[in-house]
C-alpha cells in the first residue's frame, strides 16, 4: 500500500496526467469487488468467493466520481492540484480493494504505468549513486519525454492510453486462470 501512494504520488507532475489512471484502476477493482463478492460469478471464473466485496464496488463508483469532478479543474491548465491527502488515499484504497478482492498481483498490472512511473526513479537514483550517469534525462518517466520535447498533452494522453490497455489486460486475468 505504501509502494502504490508512493508511485501514484511520483506520478502525479503532470495536469491530469494521474488522476486517470486512477479512475480505470477503481473501475477494474470494482468490477473484481463485484464478481468476487457474487457467489455465481466467483464460482463460474472459478474465484474464491469473498462475502461482502460486492459493496466495494459502490465505493470505486464514488472514487470514479469524485475523479471526474477533479478532472473538470485539473485538466490543462490546472486551476486545482491533487495534494499528498488524494493521491495517497486513492492509492491506499485500490491497494485495499486488490488486497480484499485477493487480487494483489493484478494491481502491479492494473497499476502497471504506477509501476513504471516508481521504477524509473529507483533506477535513475541506483544509476548514479553507482555509475554517476543518469540512464533517463529527468526522473519519473513523464519529465524525460518532457526534455525530449513531447508536450504535456501528448505525454498524459498517451499514458491514459497505455493505462486503458494495462486495465484490459489486468481484466483479462479474471478468466485466465
Amino acid at each position: 500500500m505504501i509502494g502504490a501512494g508512493n508511485a501514484v504520488n511520483l506520478t502525479d507532475g503532470l495536469d491530469g496526467l494521474a488522476i486517470v489512471p486512477v479512475m480505470i484502476a477503481s473501475g477494474c477493482f470494482g468490477v473484481f469487488a463485484w464478481v468476487v463478492g457474487n457467489a455465481v460469478f466467483a464460482d463460474y471464473l472459478q474465484l474464491h468467493f469473498v462475502a461482502g466485496t460486492g459493496e466495494l464496488a459502490v465505493l470505486c463508483g464514488a472514487m470514479i466520481g469524485a475523479g471526474i469532478g477533479f478532472l473538470w479543474f485539473n485538466a490543462p491548465p490546472a486551476s486545482i492540484f491533487m495534494g499528498d491527502t488524494a493521491r495517497w488515499r486513492s492509492a491506499a484504497c485500490w491497494a485495499r480493494f486488490a488486497v480484499a478482492t485477493k487480487h494483489e498481483i493484478v494491481l502491479a498490472i492494473v497499476g502497471g504505468l504506477f509501476v513504471v512511473e516508481a521504477v524509473s526513479v529507483i533506477v535513475q537514483v541506483a544509476s548514479f549513486k553507482l555509475t554517476g550517469k543518469r540512464v533517463f534525462k529527468m526522473a519519473p518517466l513523464h519529465h524525460h519525454f518532457e526534455q525530449k520535447g513531447w508536450t504535456e498533452p501528448q505525454i498524459v494522453i498517451r499514458f491514459w492510453i497505455i493505462s486503458v490497455v494495462l486495465a484490459l489486460a489486468g481484466l483479462s486475468t479474471l478468466k485466465l486462470r
